[in-house]
This record gives C-alpha cells, structure tokens and sequence, in this order.
C-alpha cells in the first residue's frame, strides 16, 4: 500500500475557538416613545450579513433607521463594517459595532430599527440608546463555540481499522462518512488545533501504512 507522509501537507494554521450566536435573536427596547427593535443572526461572511440587513430592511420599510454593524469572521477580524443609516455620525453604528467588539463573539451580524417616538434624543443618547439595545440582545442571545476544522480523508487495511478507531477517540474528531471496499476509508473533520498531531500520529502509530489526504487549511 502506497502511504502520504503527513509532512507532505501545508501545517495548520492555529485559529483558536470563539463563540458564535447559536440561534437569531430578537429584542425590544422603549426609550422617551422611540422603538428599538433589535435583530441578530449568525453571519460567517459579508454575503451572509448583508443578506440578513436587506432582509431586515425589506421586513421594515417604514422605519425611520435601520442602522447595523456586523464582524464576518473571528473576533479579530478585518471584516466588519457599520452603519447610522442617516442618524448623526457616529451615534449609532460605532456604539453598536464597539458592543460587538467587547463582547468576543464572531460571526455576528445586528440591526437596529428605530421607531421615532417624537422626542429627541441628542447625540450622547442615541449613542447610549444604540449600545443599550445591542447589549440588551446580546444578554439574551444563545451562543455556541466555533470550532475550525480541517477535512481529512484516510483509507487502511481493515487490520489497522480497530487501531485507526482508537486514536480517533482520543480526539477532537468528528466522523463524516465511512466506506469499506478493498479497504477502509474515512472521512473526518479534525478540530485544526489538534489536526497535524492527530495525523502525525496516525501515521506513526500504523507504521506508514494509511493514505491521508488533507485539504489546505
């Protein structure tokens, strides 16, 4: 049987975990009989974010502001963006971004629609307004950790299977599709910090003898 050294794959890169909303959420928030209505999703690109906030402005076509913020990606991100949406600068998408930013959570997108209720708020209350509505929906949104993964397919004799399975369980691994034919064959989804020490060691620990094939991380 021909084997793929483990060393012949790119290294992963380490990205760590972090949490990511695990459901939408939808929050109210009254303020001198101005509405703020509160909505946020899960967005793991820019495509998904702006597909949420056009969502949210077609479902509102009445408000007065839809302002937003969103981080596409890991908390450190460079993809993220915000919006006033015709309120004063800086009043509402940067107090909304800024409680995204200190909340550690990645992939999420929010959007404020505003109500005017008749009364002014000035520029250091919307300020607060915006950024009281965020951390109010962030208070009660369900999280869930993210957990890169590298997909990795194996195949082996079936005297290594009992061998392969016991490692496996030792690991952040999650078993997408097993095929036996002449061989066996896996298809795995390896969390990426444990994904070059899981299969340096498959490979040691069966001799060589199992075929790995790794997409780049």
């Amino acid at each position: 049987m021909m084997a793929v050294g483990v060393s012949e794959y790119p290294a992963t890169i380490m990205i760590s975990r972090y949490p990511v909303p695990a459901a939408p959420c939808h929050t109210s928030l009254e303020i001198k009989r101005s509405r703020f209505l509160t909505f946020v999703e899960r967005a793991s690109s820019r495509d998904d974010a702006e597909a949420f906030l056009h969502s949210v402005r077609a479902r509102f076509p009445d408000a007065g502001h839809v302002c937003w913020a969103y981080i596409a990606g890991a908390p450190d991100t460079t993809v993220k963006s915000m919006s006033d949406d015709g309120e004063p600068s800086g009043t509402a998408g940067r107090p909304m971004l800024n409680a995204l930013q200190h909340s550690g959570l990645g992939e999420i997108v929010v959007a404020v629609v505003r109500y005017f209720g008749g009364i002014k708020l000035g520029t250091g209350g919307l300020q607060r307004a915006y950024a009281d509505a965020v951390l109010q929906a962030l208070a009660e949104l369900s999280t869930r950790e993210r957990v890169p993964r590298v997909a990795a397919g194996i195949c082996f004799d079936y005297a290594l299977e009992s061998t392969v399975r016991n490692l496996m369980e030792g690991y952040d691994i999650e078993l997408v599709d097993t095929g036996w034919d002449q061989q066996v064959s896996m298809q795995l989804q390896i969390a990426a910090e444990v994904a070059d020490e899981f299969l340096q060691r498959l490979s040691d620990r069966c001799a060589g003898q199992v075929l790995i094939k790794r997409e780049n991380p």
